[in-house]
């Protein structure tokens, strides 16, 4: 039976059964898992993070954007969850499916390196900190 509304559940970490009707979302672990609202009973795990979903409150209830496409799974289904409420899409061809899989690994991809620069940044900083310290005390040293 499809599911048209999910409360939602703060916790730490994601129950082993899930409910249905229950959207269970870990900020700890930036991860929000459902079971799939068409009813077929498979557990949707959703990364919370700028490649993948993000999580949006109001009013005591959440959004997940972009939509939910289970496309791995036999139902296929494909929905929104705004608010609370699970609003359906149209089913999708498995050239625009294809099309959707392959932005997203472009998304993962420019997220990824985004992430690699930032990092990369911080070692050189402390680096170079590191080497104005030794500097000093090699200097402090000479004296």
């Amino acid at each position: 039976m499809r599911i048209g509304r999910l409360e939602v559940e703060f916790v730490e970490f994601v129950p082993e059964q899930l409910a249905p009707g229950v959207l269970y979302v870990s900020r700890r672990y930036s991860t929000a898992a459902h079971l799939c609202c068409c009813g077929c009973g498979l557990e949707v795990v959703t990364p919370l993070n700028p490649a993948k979903w993000r999580l949006s409150e109001r009013g005591g209830r959440v959004s997940l954007s972009p939509s939910i496409g289970n496309w791995s799974f036999p139902c296929q289904s494909h929905y929104w969850i705004e608010g609370g409420e699970v609003r359906w899409a149209a089913a999708m061809s498995p050239a625009a499916i294809a099309g959707v899989k392959a932005r997203d690994r472009k998304d993962a991809a420019r997220v990824s390196r985004a992430r690699r620069g930032r990092w990369a940044a911080a070692v050189q900083r402390v680096g170079e900190s590191w080497m104005a310290v030794t500097d000093y005390i090699r200097s402090w040293r000479r004296k």
